[in-house]
């Protein structure tokens, strides 16, 4: 028998249940869908707090790289920040070690939520230099400066995106996609 009120406790759940984008039920791969954004979105301060745990990180394994003089702790850096980079891009922004840190210690602030594309776009452009800054370095292909060199380019966008909230990959992101960019950090996609 059924309980009598079980078809109305039905109903209320399926009409609470909010429509997703584009008619699908199941979750993007980077963001989440939040009413009013008509992309994927990301909390801004995660992602920023994440940018400053890998500077962080980098900078702790070039200062003990340089001290050193053992090329080691920067190659355990570029392989942690690829595998980083990687998850983000191709399994999931909720498996990144690193945004998963960023979310916890900014669970309590309201969220300041971003355009998910933009931010894929930048992860793309970082999975690229890591991974040219990886194999350079495990191969000895370039001479130890050059890529110290892509160690800085890498260190000076994770600083702007940390302190600043400049994402130099959003940027580009507006400038050469197709697609519209949309719910920047700051208002910058709306100037």
């Amino acid at each position: 028998a059924r309980h009598p009120h079980h078809s109305d406790a039905l109903r209320l759940t399926t009409t609470r249940k909010k429509p997703m984008p584009h008619a699908t039920d199941t979750a993007p791969r980077t963001g989440e869908h939040v009413d009013g954004y008509e992309v994927p979105v990301l909390d801004e301060h995660a992602v920023r707090i994440a940018a400053g745990i890998l500077l962080a990180i980098g900078i702790t394994a070039l200062t003990i790289t340089l001290a050193s003089d053992s090329i080691r702790p920067l190659q355990m850096f570029g392989m942690f920040f690829l595998l980083d980079m990687t998850t983000r891009v191709l399994i999931s922004d909720r498996l990144s070690l690193t945004l998963a840190l960023g979310r916890a210690l900014t669970r309590r602030r309201r969220r300041h939520w971003v355009g998910a594309p933009q931010k894929v776009f930048a992860w793309w452009l970082a999975l690229g230099l890591a991974a040219i800054s990886c194999v350079t370095m495990s191969a000895g292909m370039v001479p130890l400066p050059v890529t110290l060199g892509l160690c800085g380019v890498c260190f000076t966008v994770l600083l702007l995106e940390a302190t600043l909230g400049w994402c130099a990959g959003c940027a580009l992101h507006q400038r050469f996609s197709r697609q519209p960019t949309r719910h920047c950090a700051n208002g910058a996609c709306d100037r």
